[in-house]
């Protein structure tokens, strides 16, 4: 696949809006038939690829989870001619092996949102007919996860492989009682916004991947302090510049590989997944 043939699509929350990090930008002001996407796209390039940046949250941060268009803001960048979607979230950890400042590479997902429209087909759209039937193993793009993961070890940061995401609807933290749930349940880490971005995403057939950050040990440790948004601000400067870090590298390997069959099998796994 050339050059050509691939544009990425960025997503995160705070830190990723750095001017370094796209050149040649321009700002793209768009709409979609699910509405607007949380802020207008801005197109660039990293090492002549061509790349999409949407903050999640918008710019200044001022949509909380629950309400963050995740429809519009995948139908926008698949829009734009995106094959793949990489994303960056700040989470708590559930873990003790993965501690604050750790990158994790995410494989699955527990969803614990509820409020937030779940699929593309729900008769809203004449675009999209039919019931879809998703199905979420692998639920992140497998050749995307080896590329993150090869690119942390050759960057020397501390990442763990695998992880499993609970998406809580939010935007209040977890109680004690919930946390120690989620352990239970075989979560690695928690946030507010891996779901339904995740599935919206695969109904859309792209190569989507988190690089999850984590900023705090969430309430389920005695001996650390329960996460508070000054704990979890802290810890967010740095892990952005890995972020940036991380994203710089991992996009031209992207661009080095042959995406055909993997492309098309995404698009073939979304469109095998509708009954009409």
């Amino acid at each position: 696949m050339s050059l050509e043939n691939i544009k990425v699509g960025i997503m995160g929350g705070t830190g990723l809006d750095d001017p370094e990090l796209l050149k040649d930008r321009v700002e793209k002001k768009v709409d979609t038939p699910f509405g607007s996407p949380s802020d207008n796209l801005i197109l660039g390039t990293i090492e002549g690829i061509s790349c999409v940046l949407l903050a999640r949250h918008g710019r200044k941060h001022v949509i909380a989870p629950t309400n963050v268009n995740y429809r519009a803001n995948l139908y926008a960048l698949k829009q734009e001619g995106c094959t793949h979607v990489l994303v960056t979230t700040a989470c708590g950890s559930l873990r003790e092996e993965m501690q604050p400042g750790d990158v994790v590479i995410l494989d699955s997902f527990i969803d614990r949102t509820f409020k937030r429209p779940s699929t593309f087909y729900d008769g809203t759209c004449d675009e999209f007919k039919g019931v879809c039937h998703i199905p979420m193993f692998p639920a992140f793009c497998e050749s995307t996860r080896q590329i993150l993961i090869d690119a942390c070890a050759a960057l020397d940061l501390k990442h763990h492989k695998a992880g499993v995401m609970v998406t809580i609807e939010g935007p209040r933290f977890s109680s004690q009682a919930e946390s120690h749930m989620f352990r239970q349940w075989g979560g690695s880490t928690i946030n507010m916004t891996t779901c339904p971005e995740v599935y919206l995403a695969k109904e859309l057939g792209l190569c989507y991947s988190s690089i999850a950050l984590a900023t705090d040990y969430d309430c389920w440790r005695d001996q650390s302090e329960a996460v508070s948004l000054e704990m979890v601000l802290k810890t967010m400067k740095s892990n952005s510049e890995k972020a940036l870090k991380l994203l710089l590298y991992t996009i031209p390997r992207l661009a080095s590989s042959d995406w055909r069959l993997a492309a098309k099998k995404a698009l073939a796994t979304a469109k095998d997944a509708v009954m009409t």
